[in-house]
């Protein structure tokens, strides 16, 4: 990394032997061939507002298809995870959760609620409990936090990467969105509220990188925001007060651009619904589950990903909405993820995976034709 790399190396220190074990077994497991178990799951009753139905028990099970599964590749949760040839650590860092009269440094993952990635390979993961966003650099086994001179986060819940490398954090508590360049600087800030009797609940995030508009998930108003690359607010997809019809949400928490195409977790109405980015219906796909804690991904091949948090699964769809397989996270061997939430697909072929139970971030290796190895 040169000097005007994205963020400042948090410190140095020679992993201890438990973590080199940890690695080696990631290593050994990533080579190893897992047996997955496919469950399919009967749909559940329709959802009320607000309210999300049990899942049902599964009803049968199929063998999963061999040229599409995934594969444990590893997890990762503090900065000791990334560590591997520091011989000091350096306590002069200055960490964004706070100056030393503040908050302690923060170097572990305490309440993760999301994961991106940008072009230079730095993992993002917003963590809501910390107050920060966690910057994992494997290729160069660094560590850092966002630095934001003096604003602080109030509670980061999503985030996005635009063409630029320049990051997107949902602040929840702010009810704003968060700009940082490709440099880590704080740029300000997206879509404020212009009038003081009304904050925005902001969810979700995605960017459009062909043509930079924002996608934000308001949820209390069960809408879509579209905003323009400086942050304006140009459109908005949905009907304010929310809906059942096709176009329509009831508490979308997560949306995904691929392919240009618009895909909306509309979890009121236990969907996923698809529409070009202009926000017209194009079809959608009908959820066994879901809740505020469901996650959304899309790859290239439009196969697109749901996490079941209860069930502890990854649901995969085709994109014409049938189900092709079911990811039992208990099949991982040597693992124990406990409870999916949100997701991210890098290039492609990488599904990140945020165990917010059990505070840490798996990556998953996606099979098929012409996928490369997740770093």
């Amino acid at each position: 990394m040169t000097n005007r790399t994205f963020l400042r190396d948090a410190g140095q220190c020679i992993v201890p032997g438990i973590g080199l074990t940890f690695v080696a077994m990631a290593n050994s497991t990533r080579r190893s061939a897992c047996a997955l178990l496919v469950c399919c799951i009967v749909a559940g009753p329709a959802l009320a507002e607000n309210k999300t139905s049990a899942p049902a028990q599964s009803s049968q099970t199929d063998v999963q298809p061999s040229a599409a599964s995934l594969s444990f590749v590893r997890a990762f949760s503090s900065a000791d995870d990334v560590r591997r040839f520091h011989p000091f650590l350096n306590r002069a860092i200055e960490f964004m959760a706070g100056h030393k009269d503040d908050l302690a440094p923060v170097n572990v993952l305490q309440s993760p609620s999301a994961v991106t990635t940008d072009s230079n390979h730095h993992i993002f993961v917003a963590d809501p409990g910390a107050n920060a966003v966690h910057v994992f650099d494997f290729s160069h086994s660094r560590y850092s936090l966002l630095e934001k001179g003096r604003d602080r986060l109030g509670s980061p819940v999503s985030l996005a990467v635009d063409a630029h490398n320049n990051l997107h954090v949902v602040d929840k508590a702010a009810g704003t969105v968060i700009i940082y360049d490709s440099a880590g600087n704080f740029r300000g800030h997206f879509w404020t509220p212009r009038e003081e009797s009304y904050r925005y609940s902001p969810a979700g995030i995605a960017i459009d990188k062909a043509t930079g508009l924002v996608y934000v998930c308001d949820w209390q108003r069960h809408i879509i925001v579209v905003l323009d690359d400086r942050g304006r607010p140009i459109n908005q997809i949905g009907k304010i007060g929310g809906g059942g019809q096709s176009g329509e949400f009831r508490f979308p928490s997560q949306v995904v651009v691929e392919g240009g195409e618009l895909f909306v977790l509309d979890v009121g109405n236990t969907r996923i619904q698809i529409l070009d980015t202009a926000g017209h219906f194009r079809r959608e796909v009908p959820l066994s589950y879901a809740d505020h804690r469901t996650g959304l991904a899309v790859d290239d091949q439009d196969n697109i990903y749901v996490s079941n948090f209860v069930l502890n699964q990854i649901e995969v769809y085709s994109h014409d909405a049938g189900r092709r397989y079911t990811f039992d996270l208990t099949t991982v061997q040597g693992e124990k993820f406990i409870h999916p939430s949100s997701l991210w697909v890098d290039e492609g072929y990488c599904l990140y995976v945020v165990d917010s139970q059990s505070n840490r971030v798996g990556l998953f290796q996606i099979s098929g034709k012409d996928a490369r190895r997740c770093r």
